[in-house]
């Protein structure tokens, strides 16, 4: 797929009296928001869209509570958390895009790599001769969050004990490389580029990263209110059709050096282009010299990674309750997987039909 034509965009729905406000975090799974808006794809469907970057998840989630953000590029089990109100107060909402998938890596430390950790085993012998120093403390930006379940999953392969051996906490996105560096943390699980400038400021090296730790879990979604996608349903529609056409332009492998120049702009992650371009191309500089080869590092629309099928929502829900982040009778419950991600609006939509939402 190419850059859009010069076609005139479609005409703007009666009443918009103001733009679509879509929140984002500083990220690089924030490409199909940048891409919709600086190639255009938002005028070609006939909207208005202000992209708001936020610090966090946790602001971001209570701007679309308070109706403060139309929609918002969210962590995927946000969407359970808002809906169950945990943590805030409840909210019905729902995804009928998926924004992408992988995208993350675990960085750990220099102190922890200077005593000799290389991998989950070393990491398990360091804590057994460290344990009168413990715990080690590890950040996420989100409780609800991919980040979160995978670190998880590679603690419990280091055989981890949490609260005596190891502790996880919640920091913003762009504080974790402050945290790091003071020391107040010993590593993080996160989104890029925060990986790559921790490694190329020497702080922090990074032993796996999601892709390669659990190939096809999910990152972020389009999150919207219940209420929006009924009262709004063709700005709804018009925004869902726009960033899906932006995935796909995404993982055109000739925009992947475009995409890095568009992110790093002050208004967008205000990164070198240097630091966010090559996971976008496929390699990955974990630190110490080991660079790997990683085609699927950043995926966001091929292999239908956009559509939010129940299978994938049933498999983040069985994840999300095993983890305990989730009560374990809501297996029991066979619809909610299915009203949060909506594969048949999705369709609908990009077929111009029309559903009940």
């Amino acid at each position: 797929m190419s850059l859009p034509p010069s076609t005139a965009p479609a005409t703007a729905p009666p009443g918009a009296l103001r733009p679509l406000r879509v929140g984002y975090v500083a990220l690089t799974a924030a490409a199909p928001l940048v891409a919709a808006q600086e190639c255009g794809f938002f005028a070609r469907h006939g909207i208005r869209v202000e992209l708001c970057r936020e610090i966090g998840w946790a602001t971001m989630r209570e701007k679309v509570v308070y109706g403060e953000l139309d929609a918002a590029q969210a962590p995927a089990p946000m969407l359970w958390s808002m809906q169950l109100g945990l943590g805030c107060p409840p909210c019905d909402v729902l995804t009928a895009l998926v924004l992408g998938a992988h995208g993350s890596a675990l960085t750990l430390s220099r102190a922890l790599w200077d005593a000799g950790v290389r991998d989950a085993v070393t990491l398990r012998a360091h804590v057994a001769a460290q344990r009168s120093r413990l715990p080690l403390a590890f950040g996420v930006t989100f409780p609800f969050s991919s980040q979160h379940l995978l670190l998880l999953e590679w603690l419990r392969a280091a055989r981890l004990h949490l609260e005596r051996d190891a502790r996880i906490v919640v920091v913003p996105p762009a504080q974790l490389f402050r945290h790091l560096n003071a020391g107040t943390i010993d590593g993080f699980y996160a989104g890029e580029p925060w990986n790559s400038l921790a490694v190329r400021d020497g702080l922090g090296w990074c032993p796996t990263w999601s892709a390669a730790q659990q190939a096809g879990h999910l990152d972020n979604v389009l999150l919207v209110t219940r209420r929006f996608a009924e009262s709004r349903a063709d700005d709804h529609g018009r925004l869902v059709r726009a960033l899906a056409e932006a995935t796909a332009w995404c993982d055109e492998p000739q925009h992947r050096e475009p995409l890095a120049e568009m992110l790093s702009g002050a208004a967008y992650l205000n990164q070198p282009a240097t630091v966010i371009g090559p996971t976008l191309l496929g390699r990955f500089d974990c630190g110490h010299g080991r660079i790997e080869t990683a085609p699927h590092f950043h995926v966001f629309h091929r292999d239908e990674t956009a559509v939010p099928t129940v299978e994938k929502a049933n498999a983040l829900q069985a994840a999300l309750v095993s983890a305990a982040l989730l009560p374990s009778q809501l297996p029991r419950d066979a619809g909610l997987a299915r009203r949060l991600f909506r594969e048949d609006l999705h369709r609908a939509i990009l077929a111009g039909t029309l559903v009940p939402v």
